[in-house]
């Protein structure tokens, strides 16, 4: 008997929908997930709309700000404008290890000593390890219940039943629905677990805090759906080389996405950094070659960030190019620029460039303190410690303006930075002498010509 030309295929595992069958699902490359699926109906009815959500002049709507309340973590409450909003999904994404059940326990902890019921659902540790690690970081608190659960229904029988004013799930990858076909972490799995979990929120006024995996090129694992489904996507990064770490909003719907929150990983557990000024610089008293500060905008905040270069001669074909915290194809631009405009032989020579206290810089305001670094290494003169850099080069050799110059000025010179140098110093080649100018002229090595 002839199949029906309207029926359609679905991919259990990825949601891709099709009128022919294939072994093999075009869309997540998934083997024997193609099933058939009913066919849609061709015309949906019109339903009744009640007087409470009819639709209205928005003119006529209310203006009142959205309520929230604070998580007790100022840094994290900058990050979500200010607080949580009741009914909010909030997405909170990051490597492993990087310290996200550490960061949400102790935000849940504090939301229960305020008097908030505060349910944490964890779907990778067991209640025994969570409570460990509360100890050792003082997140007990009576309002603070645990639950180890991998499904679905029982978590959401376990809001019913401790009916929480915050709800944490950690991960949403390991969550699983027997509503949905595939292993947990599939994206078929991901996409109506997260579905549920929104519902819920939205229908109770519930805020939701997701933990999501990331993938091993920095993306969050799962769906793209996930993304598009959530309110606010945050993302916890660092190395967990250092102690230092950020949240960065990517989506926000109730407030900025460039405000970023700094935390420092301690034995006791995450601490707020609300200064990190000092973070990023060498603690050595005595200048030395090869060193420049440059003012950095990370969110609103101006953060002074000193950046190295190290310059040895070498005989190899090759000559080395190794970063740390910067773009490599932006320092092999500078170092074009500043062997063709400013006459800086480069060529037969290792550079190594990095930032101090694992920050990345990927602005192009960095541009000018990465050339007076290199500069300063090759010259062998170290550059005064009361000069800042800030600006853009271009393959003309010429400092563009960049954002927020005002803010990095004002920042520089509160930190006790007198001379900054930015778009006013000309091109780069009188920039290199303005700053040469300013060292200490009875240095061994005297002031060199550029």
């Amino acid at each position: 008997m002839a199949r029906p030309a309207s029926a359609a295929y679905r991919c259990t595992e990825c949601g891709w929908t099709g009128a022919k069958w294939y072994g093999q699902c075009p869309e997540c490359q998934a083997w024997g997930t193609v099933a058939e699926a009913d066919a849609p109906r061709s015309t949906v009815s019109a339903a009744s709309v009640s007087a409470a959500r009819a639709a209205r002049p928005i003119t006529e709507l209310d203006t009142n700000a959205v309520p929230r309340w604070g998580t007790g973590i100022a840094e994290l409450d900058r990050v979500l404008g200010g607080g949580i909003v009741p009914g909010a999904a909030i997405l909170l994404s990051g490597e492993p290890g990087v310290g996200k059940s550490t960061l949400l326990l102790e935000a849940a902890a504090r939301a229960a000593a305020t008097g908030r019921r505060v349910l944490y659902a964890s779907a990778e540790e067991s209640t025994a390890q969570v409570r460990l690690r509360a100890e050792r970081t003082g997140a007990l608190h009576d309002e603070l219940y645990l639950a180890a659960e991998t499904d679905l229904a029982t978590i959401l029988g376990q809001v019913d039943a401790v009916k929480p004013e915050l709800l944490i799930v950690d991960s949403v990858q390991t969550v699983s629905s027997a509503m949905s076909e595939g292993a947990p972490g599939q994206p078929a799995q991901v996409r109506e677990v997260a579905g549920t979990l929104i519902r819920v929120a939205k229908e109770r006024g519930l805020p939701v805090l997701l933990v999501g995996h990331v993938t091993k090129d920095g993306s969050i694992a799962g769906p793209r759906l996930l993304e598009h489904l959530v309110d606010v996507v945050c993302s916890f990064e660092g190395d967990r080389q250092t102690s230092l770490r950020f949240v960065r909003a990517l989506k926000n719907r109730f407030g900025p996405t460039d405000e970023v929150g700094c935390f420092e990983m301690t034995g006791d557990g995450i601490a707020e950094v609300p200064d990190p000024s000092g973070l990023f610089l060498s603690r050595g008293g005595t200048p030395v070659s090869g060193t420049c500060v440059t003012i950095a905008l990370e969110g609103r905040r101006a953060l002074p960030v000193e950046v190295q270069a190290l310059v040895v001669g070498t005989q190899a074909p090759q000559p080395r190019r190794v970063v740390g915290g910067v773009d490599s194809s932006r320092v092999a631009m500078l170092l074009a620029v500043l062997e063709r405009r400013c006459g800086l032989r480069l060529g037969q020579m290792d550079v190594y460039v990095s930032t101090v206290g694992g920050i990345r810089l990927v602005e192009p305001a960095a541009d000018l303190a990465i050339a007076l670094a290199i500069a300063s290494a090759v010259k062998d003169v170290a550059l005064p410690q009361t000069l800042a850099a800030v600006g853009e080069i271009s393959l003309a050799g010429e400092i563009r303006p960049v954002a927020a110059a005002k803010q990095r000025a004002s920042e520089a010179r509160r930190l006790g930075y007198s001379t900054v140098l930015d778009q006013e110093a000309g091109p780069l080649r009188e920039a290199l002498r303005r700053a040469f100018a300013a060292a200490d002229a009875s240095t061994p090595a005297g002031v060199p010509e550029f």
